[in-house]
């Protein structure tokens, strides 16, 4: 179970705000955004990637002592989805660039038959 960062009192994983010393726990009163709190005198923004490459636009920046937006620099960034057209057998690679384009074979089909046909007939 966490602990609240102002009291150290044991609380709830989906708690909004602290029992005990009313912090605020997550960002705008919402259980699914994140409230990071800096601990002590340091601030968050020392330690987020967003402020080492200049991209953060928090009001608070550079001396944010809670941040909805904060990552922590030292934290590998995970891997970006593989992508299934990019990688794999080429049938497979294949096979997936025919399901998300069926509609452009079959009218060129059609189209190349009609030709074929009308070439025939001269």
């Amino acid at each position: 179970m966490p602990s609240c960062p102002h009291c150290q009192q044991s609380i709830d994983t989906e708690a909004i705000a602290c029992p005990f010393c009313r912090t605020p726990l997550k960002g705008f009163g919402h259980p699914g955004i994140p409230l990071h709190q800096a601990s002590g005198d340091e601030f968050l923004c020392e330690s987020c990637t967003y402020h080492e490459d200049d991209t953060c636009t928090f009001p608070q920046r550079p001396q944010a002592k809670t941040c909805t937006l904060y990552r922590d620099r030292a934290q590998p960034i995970a891997d970006p989805a593989v992508n299934p057209y990019l990688s794999g057998h080429p049938l497979r690679r294949w096979r997936l660039w025919l399901t998300r384009n069926a509609a452009v074979v079959a009218i060129s089909a059609i189209v190349a038959i009609a030709v074929l046909l009308a070439s025939i007939q001269r």
